[in-house]
């Protein structure tokens, strides 16, 4: 089977890291267009020799020619759109160039972006939707797409991607200016408002001697550097900027934070891969296992509406560090459901099911 997969980006985000793993891992011969300019993870795919195709437009609907021309080209015979932007013009344009079997992702949805007949127009033009997370499933549901057109299969990380390197930590401090015995408290994502990092700020302030390491870059950077300033920590803060793939700077922490209450906590996966102690304002797979009585060792979820939270317990993880004398913690997973290999094997039933000639409403059932 000839796969085309369609995305809006292929810079650094999550669905494009996303991409990445499951092209490596579907038994497809699969290729890659993207509908901005490539970043990283483009290079990352060509690397892997994925054949990545560019296809620029002024809007959604303008790249809808050049992605059909595209697909009758490649003779592809199934078309799937990751993320809603591709979602759009991926089926209209897929639909267009002949090819009935068409399967779509989507990540991250605000509770309105579906809303209107074109995305639903659209979405009859697929087999199947895939939905990142429950919420999403039940947002697209919300909005008139059939319970029987719509699947779950969660956001999966790649544990061994994230294997802590003593080489790659020495090198992160000695480049960002951390003495090699400072404990350090790591954070991960997007530099917006609903991240929250303006929280792991004030919680650092109050932990004297730890060194706050934000990795991410967006339009609230300007706005935490002068927070930084106005705690008086400017000098025990390290903004990293954007990068291709998380592992250095995981490998350069001693405690991850995440402060944000909006999120799957794909990131906090990534962490206690890396053998990091974690803590968590949100993260729902590890939430899952804990319900299930089933908690990952060395993670905890902050108490909501607790202030101190987070404080009290980077100084509860630093206490528990120096008495490890700053040894890692052994990698750990939040199980089989959220492997990258266990995705693939489902996306993979996924498109099976789509291939059928009366694959039209099968979502749940595959």
């Amino acid at each position: 089977m000839r796969v085309l997969h369609v995305i809006s980006a292929l810079a650094e985000g999550g669905p494009e890291h996303q991409l990445r793993l499951l092209v490596r891992r579907l038994p497809h011969e699969s290729e890659v267009v993207t509908l901005s300019p490539p970043g990283a993870v483009a290079a990352a795919l060509r690397a892997a020799g994925v054949r990545v195709h560019e296809v620029s437009a002024r809007h959604d609907l303008a790249a809808v020619g050049p992605l059909r021309r595209l697909i009758r080209r490649g003779r592809f015979d199934l078309v799937h759109a990751h993320a809603h932007r591709a979602c759009l013009a991926g089926r209209f344009a897929a639909r267009l160039a002949g090819v009935p079997c068409v399967v779509a992702t989507e990540h991250h949805l605000d509770p309105d972006a579906p809303a209107g007949r074109l995305y639903l127009a659209g979405e009859r033009l697929g087999r199947v939707t895939i939905a990142a997370t429950p919420a999403v499933a039940g947002r697209l549901r919300a909005c008139g797409v059939p319970d029987g057109r719509v699947t779950v299969i969660p956001k999966a990380v790649a544990a061994e991607e994230f294997r802590y390197d003593p080489g790659l930590r020495h090198a992160v401090r000695d480049r960002l200016g951390i003495a090699p015995d400072a404990p350090v408290v790591g954070g991960v994502g997007r530099l917006e408002p609903g991240e929250r990092f303006d929280r792991l700020i004030r919680a650092v302030a109050e932990v004297p001697g730890a060194v706050l390491l934000l990795v991410g870059d967006g339009s609230a950077r300007t706005a935490l550097e002068r927070l930084a300033e106005i705690e008086g920590i400017a000098d025990r803060v390290r903004f990293a900027g954007a990068v291709g793939h998380p592992r250095a700077m995981l490998s350069a922490m001693d405690v991850f934070a995440s402060p944000g209450d909006h999120t799957f906590g794909l990131v906090v996966l990534e962490a206690i891969a890396a053998g990091l102690p974690a803590l968590y304002a949100r993260c729902t797979p590890l939430e899952e296992l804990a319900e299930a009585r089933a908690a990952v060792g060395g993670s905890r979820r902050l108490t909501p509406h607790d202030r101190e939270s987070l404080p009290r317990q980077l100084r509860a993880e630093l206490l528990c560090l120096a008495e490890r004398h700053f040894a890692r913690l052994p990698p750990r997973t939040a199980g089989r459901r959220y492997d990258a290999d266990h995705q693939a094997a489902a996306v993979a039933r996924v498109y099976a099911c789509a291939s059928r000639p009366s694959g039209r409403a099968l979502g749940h059932r595959c």
